[in-house]
This record gives C-alpha cells, structure tokens and sequence, in this order.
C-alpha cells in the first residue's frame, strides 16, 4: 500500500484583510501559517480567532490557523506560499524568502497592482528574485469582508501549469468559495491591475451624481479598454469577460466596501490623493497603478481614455469635472475597433 501523502502546509505571507481571509480558507483545508508584522495581530488571530484590525471582531476565523511573526518559521515550513501583501512591499518580501525558501515551491499572489519603477506584474518579480518557482495568482470579484462572512464568491487561480494549478484549486477552495483555472497569469494579472483604475473612475463619478447608465456606460468601455492592453501584452481576450476581469470590475466599481471605489469619491469631493491615502489604513492599488498602465498604452500604442483621465486626476492636477468632459469630447467609433471612449 502506497504512503499516505502528507497535506501541503500553506505559509500567507501579510495580515491585511484578503491575506486573513485567504488564510482562514486554506486553514479549513489543510495546514496554515500566517506571517503578519504585528504581534498583536498574530496574538489576536491565535487567541481570538479575529483580525479585528482589518475584518472588525465579527468575523471569526478558522480555529486551525496560527499566526506568527517569526518570518523564518513562515519561510522554512512553506510547501506554498501566497503573497499577500501590497505591490511596494513585495519585492522586499520575496528578496529576504529568497535565502530561506526551499526550491520549487509555488508562488500565489494575491495582489491587483503593478510595481512603479520597473512596471512588472507580480508573477515577473517572482520569476526574477525566485527563479524556477512556479508564480500564479488568485484573483477575482472578491470583498474579503463578504467572503470571510460566508457570502458565495468565486476567484480565478492563474498558473502557467494547469496540472499544477487543479491542484492547488482545492486548497483555496470552499462549498461556498469556488475557485476555477486558467493559464493565463498575464491576463488575469493585468485584469486586476487595470480594474482598480476603473473603479476609481466610477468612483469619480458617484461624487458628481452621474446617472445610472452612465456608470453603465464607463464599465462597459473600461471593459474594452482592459481587453486591448491585455492582449497587447499577451493575455486572452476571454480573460477580461471573466472573474478576474468584468467580474472584478464590476464589484470594484459598485461595492461600497471598495477602497480604490472609496479613492474617486474623495477625489470628486475635493481631496487630494495624499490626503486620502493618509486617512486609509489599507492600499487602494489603483493609485500607483494609474501611471504605469498610461505608459503601457504608450508602448503598445493604445488609445485608453479612461486610464488617461483617471491618470490626470491622480497624478497631473486635473479635476473630477474635467475628467469626465474630457471623455465625453471623445468621437465614438466602432464598439469593438475603434480607439476612443
């Protein structure tokens, strides 16, 4: 009779709301090791099964989860590590994983945003600082207070090899959280990134009393947008009508829960975006991302009004008001192939 095979032991690697949530699923599966900063995030996770920080005190957490800030307990113990925390600090999470994780564990990350400076998606940061570790992501439509409650959500988990990633399907997954497959890490990664933009659009536009069909309106060509950048850069067009892409959007740009949602509604209420972050105790990714999807428009040569205009706002002083003439003086072409808004 063949060994029993020993169940994978999951090290998520961040204490922010999504990391805890994410954490809590895999503890339901299997073994689970929470890295966190605080120590009294990991005494509340141990203790008290909350992350009352960022999930309040009613959401409770899988018994089976431990936490820890010993980061070469987490790193040592790891069979797969999902990256949770934001785009600024994963470099330097991965570089000091680097010395300590053993070879060819797989890499999920959870993050929606793009590093400023070099413009890499999670999954190249992977592949630079852990060379021969399989990089992929988890994302879709997915409030992490809605689904650490109970509510039915589903996700994408994004990974080069499918065999790899049916496999590691099931340890994300729940009777109420289902988690599909794709090999597309490019476009689901870029889906994430983008969508965040758009929802800080939509944002904008809840501050100046836009109707509902213009909402419609900004969803649906954001959509077309997210599509050709991404297959520009490689990723499939069917992608962007998925979770991780209108799905996402969608949530993003309604859900009043949504941080980068949160950021347009400040910024059409007269602050600035300094002023916003500072009052946030989580990354809205939309913010940095805003300056890197304008300068991949300009490599790939795509029109991106949107993403234009949300640039403008965030990082050239234009207004909320001007934002949105600026898109209506757009020509509209044909739905699919032109270039305008």
């Amino acid at each position: 009779m063949a060994p029993a095979q020993r169940e994978p032991k999951v090290v998520v690697l961040g204490g922010g709301s999504w990391g805890t949530t994410v954490a809590s699923i895999c503890a339901r599966r299997g073994p689970t090791l929470q890295w966190v900063r605080s120590q009294e995030t990991a005494d509340d996770i141990n203790t008290n099964h909350r992350n009352s920080k960022y999930l309040g005190d009613e959401v409770e957490l899988a018994d089976t989860l431990r936490a820890t800030t010993d980061f070469t307990e987490a790193a040592e113990c790891a069979d797969v590590i999902v990256m949770g925390v934001p785009s600024h600090g994963f470099r330097g999470v991965l570089t000091e994983l680097a010395t300590q994780l053993r070879p060819w564990v797989p890499v999920v990350s959870l993050v929606k945003g793009l590093e400023q400076g070099t413009n890499y998606r999670m999954s190249q940061i992977v592949d630079e600082i852990l060379p021969g570790h399989p990089a992929g992501i988890l994302a879709g439509p997915n409030i992490a207070r809605e689904v650490a409650d109970g509510y039915a959500a589903a996700a994408v988990l994004a990974m080069p090899d499918q065999h790899l990633a049916a496999n590691l399907a099931g340890l994300f997954r729940t009777k109420r959280f289902r988690t599909y497959t794709t090999d597309d890490v490019c476009g689901v990664e870029m889906a994430g990134a983008l969508k965040n933009v758009y929802a800080i659009a939509v944002g904008m536009g809840f501050a100046l009393g836009i109707g509902e069909n213009t909402r419609a309106m900004v969803m649906a060509r954001a959509v077309a947008e997210m599509s050709k950048l991404g297959v520009a850069m490689g990723g499939n067009r069917d992608t962007f009508a998925g979770l991780a892409g209108m799905g996402d959007l969608i949530v993003t740009c309604t859900s009043q829960r949504s941080r980068n949602r949160h950021v347009g509604e400040q910024l059409g209420k007269g602050k600035t975006v300094e002023e916003i972050i500072a009052a946030m105790n989580q990354v809205a990714e939309g913010v940095k991302a805003a300056s890197v999807i304008m300068e991949f428009a300009d490599k790939y040569g795509i029109s991106m009004p949107i993403a234009r205009e949300v640039d403008g706002v965030v990082n050239h002083g234009s207004s909320v008001e001007q934002a949105y003439r600026g898109l209506m003086v757009e020509k509209p072409g044909h739905e699919v192939h032109g270039s305008g808004f």
